[in-house]
């Protein structure tokens, strides 16, 4: 495959910042991309070049994305008297930024219109940056606000071929950890039915409720070769993350970076090579890790576990998966080599597990 290196009409480094070459550029790199063939080479230096733009092409996976919270607030807001611009800052608890949410975000789209538009700025912002591999999560209320099953899956089916056809969708199933399981359970079996769903988690406080209470659920999930999925480690302990998998013989972890505190459970989730579906921006903001220069991504990765770079909620922390990649980058906390390494991982991983 010709990569950007090979081109003969490129000479030098500072030839890069030419226009016309850089023009030419991203016509080669388009004419690779409708080939199917990505470059690792363009994806390192966009990177270490700080090109966004460019990075946003080069094709990545989404594998935690809240289907509610995935897009773009400028999208939603457009043609609204509402600030598109407010100011985002540190959250000190899932709690705050939850008020945060409501406040000034979800008020003006809580109706089923408002819902179906923020599940297209998923689907476009996804687009915007070349997803390949998109799995967006949804709570059994959303199914149900929305009329049960049939008319909640031809309202999404909708929206991903109008929006963004050409990304590999996988839906995910998530229960709050507030929930009412019996009800949950009971109303199961009507939302597996149709085999819709590829995956199951469970989300929001981990103290809300012991993950015993969602044995029975993730048993049913996994008659119906649901991948299994959770919440944890992103505010408990190494140990919480370890019993989880293990209770609910979970697939992958949601967060769990907590296991970087222990060297045995680190040990542990790489031997099982549990897959650990990592959200940067979102630590960051929530206060569970100091900064992007201290993200214990750096110790799970050197551990051998399975990690790959998400969004979480995009239109609360504003941060597109893009810029999760170049916010480790910039800080000199992983390497382009590295970063396109857990690319790669989470494009083929994704594709395999979800079939």
């Amino acid at each position: 495959m010709l990569t950007f290196f090979q081109s003969p009409r490129i000479k030098t480094q500072h030839d890069i910042h030419c226009g016309t070459l850089y023009a030419h550029f991203m016509g080669l790199f388009t004419k690779h991309l409708a080939d199917g063939k990505i470059s690792s080479d363009i994806f390192i230096y966009s990177l270490q070049n700080r090109l966004l733009e460019l990075l946003k092409k080069v094709g990545k996976s989404d594998l935690h994305c809240h289907s509610g919270r995935g897009g773009n607030i400028n999208y939603l807001l457009t043609g609204k008297n509402n600030r598109k611009d407010f100011p985002l800052g540190y959250f000190s608890s899932l709690e705050h930024m939850q008020i945060f949410y409501h406040t000034n975000i979800k008020k003006y789209f809580s109706c089923k219109e408002g819902l179906c538009k923020r599940w297209e700025a998923s689907f476009v912002r996804a687009k915007e940056e070349n997803v390949k591999v998109l799995v967006l999560s949804f709570t059994p209320s959303k199914i149900f606000f929305l009329g049960g099953m049939q008319s909640f899956m031809k309202t999404v089916n909708r929206l991903h071929a109008t929006y963004a056809p050409n990304i590999i969708f996988f839906p995910e199933l998530t229960f709050e950890r507030t929930c009412d399981v019996n009800l949950e359970f009971e109303r199961l079996d009507e939302i597996l039915e149709p085999n819709w769903f590829k995956s199951i988690d469970i989300c929001s406080n981990e103290s809300a409720k012991p993950i015993k209470a969602f044995k029975k659920i993730f048993r049913k999930a996994k008659e119906n070769t649901l991948r299994l999925k959770a919440h944890v480690g992103e505010f408990g302990t190494a140990d919480d993350v370890q019993s989880a998998v293990e209770y609910l013989e979970l697939d992958e972890v949601h967060h769990g970076i907590a296991a970087a505190s222990s060297k045995k459970v680190m040990n542990w989730l790489a031997k099982h090579k549990i897959q650990l579906n990592i959200c940067p921006s979102s630590n960051v903001l929530l206060k569970r890790v100091d900064s992007y220069k201290r993200h214990p991504i750096r110790e799970l990765y050197d551990a051998g576990i399975p990690v790959t770079i998400n969004t979480d909620n995009t239109l609360i922390f504003n941060k597109s998966v893009s810029e999760e990649y170049l916010s480790l980058f910039e800080c000199g906390l992983m390497t382009a080599k590295e970063l396109d390494e857990i690319r790669m991982h989470g494009l083929r991983a994704a594709k395999v597990s979800n079939k």
